[in-house]
């Protein structure tokens, strides 16, 4: 069944839509679908484009995990592309000589930090599966693009400003984006370079960019860089993109599919609102402190669990059968007092699981889109390149990843091995949760996903209840100020009406505090009357569609 929403000041198109965190990223994908190209053609295209415009989120040089739907079948497929591991990484990765672990900093800085890049090979695989149009042709905009110049946007500037102590590190990385010092929002920037190595992409596949020149010049500059690292040729052809099952979950009446591990953030999402099934959150007002209280400790739950059994399924057991069963989620559902906060919070104990333990560090560079295409197939992708520049590497046009440093940096915690430790070949855990919305007949009706890092399952969930429960449009879903805790911290959206409840909940026993919580999400639905999409506000992202 189609869903009735409130009246948007998103995008309403019946057609056909592209949601994307930059409007030249979502025309390019938009002109892809006008072609008659499919939803993974037109992903291919806005990735291009993202890795030009916005280097600090996503690139060639990073990893993606992305979710689609097939119309016809109304199959859905989970491709993984996340990054992997250096063959000769080893628990030992991060730790100094003293046996200490490094900070975040020291550990992400460098040639140290980055993993096979694997976004691109994850597109190739899909598009060579689930598209129409040919490989290179979708090349084509942001090889335009890095050739004749695109205006650097008020973000991006901003970005920039923020990491130049970290941006001139890298010879390269600060020829390129401050070449005159700090760029000022409007700058017109070409990329030789990036649109040469696009064609590279677009003439010989993944292999133009995980062989040959490209990846020897990769090599060398992980190889050689101050904090050297130990990425070998053989890795960058060694790696192969895999097609896993979604995990799938109800809530209410509806079905929501998302990654599978090495995606922690899918089961924290599926967790969470199974636990927030057991109770009438759509009779509570959604910015009133008795839904948010509901919705923080479940999502407290959910991410001690997350923290404890979150790791690469194909290295460690990850109890995704037990975290997601339903008589276990209606158990962490019982701890949960609505007058009352949680004074800790510790992991379950689900069939199957073996004792672990571990965090991670932040993760900040991350872009999301979302496609719906003319025949009703439908991408919800999230791509990454770790933290803001990735490891602030950049060779023949791009930057390189930091995306190890989303292993935990110590590999013991409390005497037992952490889940998600550093190994050879092994992905590291990912809070990203690509994801789409099913109604009971199988049908769409929704796309979504963000960026945020370890917020990530919070801004998700954010929006499904927004949507399902209290019948926003996607724009009012994804304006709500951000309520959330990451594991580590409980936080409410400075600035917002989510603001207005720190009393309240302060009152109850929550841990929450303010912060910036700059998210960055993407959501389609499928309406009665066609779509409606909007990105989030919070950046430059834009909803086009026809």
């Amino acid at each position: 069944m189609a869903l009735v929403l409130a009246p948007t000041m998103g995008l309403a198109a019946p057609h056909m839509m592209v949601v994307a965190a930059n409007k030249l990223a979502a025309e390019a994908g938009l002109d892809v679908l006008r072609q008659g190209g499919t939803a993974v053609d037109a992903a291919v295209a806005v990735q291009a484009v993202l890795g030009l415009v916005e280097p600090q989120a996503s690139g060639v040089g990073g990893g993606a995990l992305m979710v689609t739907y097939d119309a016809a079948s109304r199959k859905i497929t989970t491709y993984d592309g996340r990054e992997s591991a250096p063959a000769t990484a080893g628990p030992d990765l991060f730790l100094r000589a003293d046996g200490t672990p490094k900070s975040f900093y020291e550990a992400a800085m460098g040639g140290r930090s980055v993993g096979v890049p694997g976004a691109i090979a994850m597109l190739e695989m899909a598009q060579h599966a689930q598209g129409k149009l040919r490989w290179a042709a979708l090349f084509d905009p942001a090889i335009r693009l890095a050739d004749t110049g695109f205006p650097l946007t008020e973000r991006v500037a901003k970005m920039i400003a923020f990491e130049a102590p970290r941006i001139a590190r890298n010879p390269a990385l600060q020829a390129y984006l401050m070449p005159n010092g700090l760029p000022a929002p409007g700058t017109i920037v070409k990329n030789a370079a990036y649109a040469a190595t696009l064609r590279e992409i677009a003439a010989h596949g993944a292999a133009g960019l995980l062989g040959g020149k490209i990846a020897a010049d990769i090599v060398a500059s992980v190889q050689h860089d101050v904090n050297p690292g130990l990425l070998t040729e053989a890795d960058l052809a060694g790696y192969k993109p895999l097609i896993r099952p979604p995990i799938c979950a109800t809530y209410r009446a509806d079905t929501v599919c998302t990654a599978p591990p090495p995606s922690a953030g899918g089961i924290a999402v599926l967790q969470t609102l199974g636990m927030l099934a057991h109770f009438p959150l759509p009779t509570l007002a959604p910015s009133g402190p008795d839904a948010a209280m509901l919705i923080l400790e479940a999502e407290r739950l959910a991410m001690a669990d997350r923290d404890a059994f979150g790791a690469d399924a194909d290295f460690v057991p990850v109890p995704v059968k037990g975290l997601l069963d339903p008589a276990y989620i209606a158990a962490r559902a019982k701890l949960i007092d609505p007058s009352h906060a949680m004074t800790s919070v510790k992991p379950g104990a689900p069939e199957g699981a073996v004792p672990a333990a571990g965090k991670q560090g932040p993760e900040h560079g991350t872009s999301d889109v979302a496609i719906v295409d003319a025949n009703g197939n439908a991408v919800s992708l999230t791509t990454t390149v770790e933290y803001e520049f990735g490891s602030h590497i950049f060779v023949d046009g791009f930057v390189l990843n930091n995306e190890l440093t989303d292993f935990a940096l110590a590999p013991t915690q409390f005497g037992k091995p952490v889940a998600n430790r550093v190994q050879g070949g092994k992905r590291p855990r990912s809070s990203m949760a690509p994801s789409l919305v099913l109604g009971h007949d199988g049908k769409l009706i929704a796309v979504v996903g963000s960026a945020g890092g370890g917020r990530i399952p919070g801004y998700i969930i954010q929006a499904i209840v927004g949507a399902l429960d209290w019948h926003m449009s996607p724009d009012q879903a994804l304006a709500q100020g951000h309520i959330g805790s990451s594991g580590a911290r409980t936080n409410l959206e400075e600035g917002t009406d989510a603001a207005k409840l720190l009393p309240a909940l302060q009152a109850r026993g929550e841990p929450v505090t303010l912060d910036m919580m700059g998210s960055g999400s993407s959501m389609i639905l499928v309406t009665q009357t066609g779509l409606q999409g909007a990105p989030d506000p919070r950046r430059d992202g834009a909803a086009v569609g026809e």
